[in-house]
This record gives C-alpha cells, structure tokens and sequence, in this order.
C-alpha cells in the first residue's frame, strides 16, 4: 500500500511547481553548475599536442581509459582540466568507509552524529588530494611517454599537470558539494549523469550513422532500442524494490498519559550496494587492457598479450570474471553501508523489535540473514543488466555508452532526482497548509 508522501506526490502537478520558488531556485542553480563542469570538460591542460593526443588515445580507449572517459563527460580524451573527474573522491569515500569499519577510532567518529561525519568528511577529501596526486603524476609520466604528445616534457609540465589535475579534482568536489547543499541534492551523482548523458547524443548519432552504412542492420538497431527500453524498465522496477520488516514499538507511559504502542517498517533495499559493482568491477578487468595498450609491442610480453585477448569485451572468461566480481561487490560493499549490528542496537535503544526475534544480538543476525538473502537477488539484478548489453556490444558493435553500467547511473540518478523534487515539493505544500492554518487563526 503506498504511504501518505507517496499519494500525496502523485498528486502533485506543474501548477504546485510553478509555485515552488525556492525549488525553481534550487534547479537553476543545479543547471548553472552542470554548465560550468561541462565547460571545464572542453578546457586543454596547457603544453598538450591535440592531434598526437587524439591518435594517442585512440589505441588506448578499450581499457580502463575508455571507462573514465565516459564518466568524465569525454574530458579524458581531451586530456581537459577535469580529466580526473570526481573518481578520486569516490575512491578516498569508499577508502574510508573500508577503514571506517577496521580503525575503532573512525567508528567512533562515525557515532558521534553530525560532529563527526564532519571530520570523516575532512579526511575524505584529505585522501582525494592524495589519490588525485598519484594519479594525475602517472598521467603525467603517461603523457610524456606518448610520441609527441608532450610538446616540452620535463618537470615543469609534469608539476603544472600535477597541480591543474589536482585544483580540477578538488573543483569538482566543491561543486558536487555546492550542488548537494544549494541545489536539488545529489551533486556527486548528477555531476557523473551529466557526464554520460552528454555522450549519448553522440553514441546515438554513431549507432545510426552505423544503420545508414550498412555496417549494423535496421533489426539489430531496433533489437538494441527495444532492449535499453526493457533494461530501463527493469531498473526502475528493481531499484524501487524493498523488503520491509515489521518493527513493533511497546505501549509507553509517559507522565500520568500512556501512550498506544505502534507500528513502522525498517525498508531494505534490493540493491543496497547501488552502482559501485560493476564500476569497481569493469575498472579491474579493463586494466589489463590499459596496460598493454600503453605498452609498445616490445615490451607487451606474450603473457600480456594472451591476459588481455582473454579479458576482451564478448569473451567467455571476461563475461565470468564480470558476474564474479560484480557479486563479490556486491556483498562488499553491503556489508561496508550496512551494519545489522548497529540497527540492531538502535531498535534496541528505541524500545523498537520485531515480532518474534529476540532483541539484540538475535535481532541483528535475522537481519543479517535477510540482508543476505535480498542481496543475492540484488547481484543477480546487476549482473543480468550488466551482461545483456555486454553480449549486444560484442555481437553487434554498438557504442560503449549503451553498457549497463551506464544505464544502470542514469536511470539511478533520475530516479533520486525525481525523488529530491518531489521531496521539495512536498516541503513547500506543507509550509503553504502550515501558512494557510496560522492565518485563519488569526482570522478567529
């Protein structure tokens, strides 16, 4: 049965929009944002050769380089000054949730409320500026070991790359922070959604260009349109899907009042691991692939050579290890956003429980067990919509923006964006009821 917020939201419509002036605030400065990532995105590091760049990146799009770029909005093969994109502060986010886990002093931190996630957040970005240091230093060196890519190699251009790199990276982050704060939330994500969205209109105009050759047949166009439509469909239904518990709440006296006990759900996602699989997962398989691809064919040795046809895209082995990792992830990183144990204890705290579990530690293994259960149907979901297009784009050729990964962001991130609105909205149909009712106690 769907709750109150979700009737009300259906009733919503533009004239509750039009009225919503903070929100139309919000969603102009979200856009203006997006503008800006998007212009930065087309900025050249200083001291690049653009034609050697392009024939550069060209033998080396199929590896993890053809992932970033695609999530960097195409700043990758421009070698822009948002090259790195945010993955660098994804990375040092997930780093720390790992170590939030291990280090008993980051736990603490982590429950001592807002406090806390504020000095969790001050090392997040700590690690961003490390990790994006490394990184844009070995794009630095790769770059200058490119023929005639780099027009005056040495220390100079590699500490201006350094620090252009860096100061995008960091850019990016502030942005993202802004776009959370000030604009409809989800600054992270929507910067990333941008970035893919903003190469699909070329993929498209590929695919098509492709259909009007003769190299893809009119069947096989229509067979991947029918197909994203499905996998789209399939998203939307799996990532709205949950698996609620009932929590009970005893009666409680209060004063010489006592109050009813009542009743409420604790909502498990399906998919609690969200999109970090199969971006964790492509980016492992795909390194092998980078490699050689930045290796002459001297110093690529057979091995490397044999990995990398092994681990090509529509391989059987690259297929296998895919799914595999994409539910070792899965299970990961579950495991990393969620802890049984601490809800356990916070239900506990509440005086909440589920009827016929024992509190405490019971509690927190019947969650565990349903967690796990759900999770298995979750990484069954990824894989599936990971695979499909996977088998498509070694059958047929299709543009690498059609993988599921990339449907997988964009349907996610519009789903929570819509979600954000809709929240607005909501808030600002309360103030209005909440105005509307001082005023006509006023009027009495």
């Amino acid at each position: 049965m769907a709750s109150a917020a979700e009737q009300l939201a259906a009733n919503l419509n533009f004239s509750a929009f039009a009225k919503a002036e903070e929100l139309k605030k919000r969603i102009w400065f979200t856009l203006g944002a997006l503008l800006v990532y998007r212009f930065g995105t087309y900025v050249p590091l200083p001291g690049i050769n653009p034609d050697a760049l392009a024939q550069a990146f060209g033998q080396a799009q199929q590896g993890i380089v053809g992932l970033f770029n695609m999530f960097s909005g195409g700043a990758v093969g421009r070698m822009a000054i948002f090259a790195l994109g945010i993955m660098p502060y994804i990375s040092a986010s997930i780093i720390i949730q790992l170590m939030t886990s291990v280090v008993p002093s980051l736990e603490q931190l982590r429950k001592e409320g807002e406090q806390g996630r504020k000095v969790i957040n001050q090392y997040t970005r700590y690690g961003t500026v490390i990790l994006a240091t490394f990184q844009a230093y070995g794009i630095a060196l790769t770059l200058e070991g490119a023929a005639n890519v780099v027009e005056d190699p040495g220390w100079f251009f590699r500490l201006s790359t350094v620090i252009t790199l860096v100061g995008g990276t960091m850019f990016l982050m502030w942005l993202g922070e802004q776009i959370t704060s000030r604009g409809i939330g989800n600054g992270i994500s929507l910067i990333i959604f941008s970035g893919i969205v903003a190469g699909l209109p070329t993929a498209i105009a590929s695919t098509l260009e492709l259909g009007r050759q003769g190299a893809l047949a009119t069947p096989i166009i229509l067979l991947v349109i029918i197909l994203a439509v499905l996998v789209i469909g399939l998203i939307v239904f799996m990532e709205r899907a949950q698996r609620r518990l009932l929590i009970q709440y005893p009666k409680r006296q209060m004063g010489n009042r006592m109050f009813e006990g009542n009743t409420s759900f604790l909502p498990l996602k399906l998919n609690t691991a969200g999109v970090i699989p199969p971006i964790f997962a492509s980016s492992l398989l795909l390194v092998p692939a980078t490699v050689s691809g930045f290796s002459t064919p001297d110093s690529a040795g057979g091995i490397l050579t044999t990995i990398t046809a092994l681990l090509g895209h529509g391989q059987p082995l690259y297929m296998l290890f895919y799914a595999g990792l994409i539910v070792f992830f899965c299970f990961f990183y579950t495991a990393i956003v969620f802890n049984p144990s601490d809800t356990a204890d916070n239900l506990k705290r509440h005086g909440g429980f589920i009827p016929g579990i024992r509190p405490g530690e019971r509690t927190a293994h019947y969650i565990d067990f349903v967690l796990t259960r759900i999770t298995v149907l979750g990484a069954a979901y990824i894989v599936l919509v990971c695979l499909l297009p996977e088998f498509l784009i070694s059958a047929t050729g299709v543009p690498f923006y059609f993988g599921g990964t990339s449907l997988l962001i964009v349907v996610s991130v519009t789903m929570d964006t819509v979600s954000q609105v809709q929240g607005h909205l909501l808030a600002h149909q309360y103030e209005g009821l909440v105005k509307k009712a001082k005023l006509r106690g006023k009027r009495r």
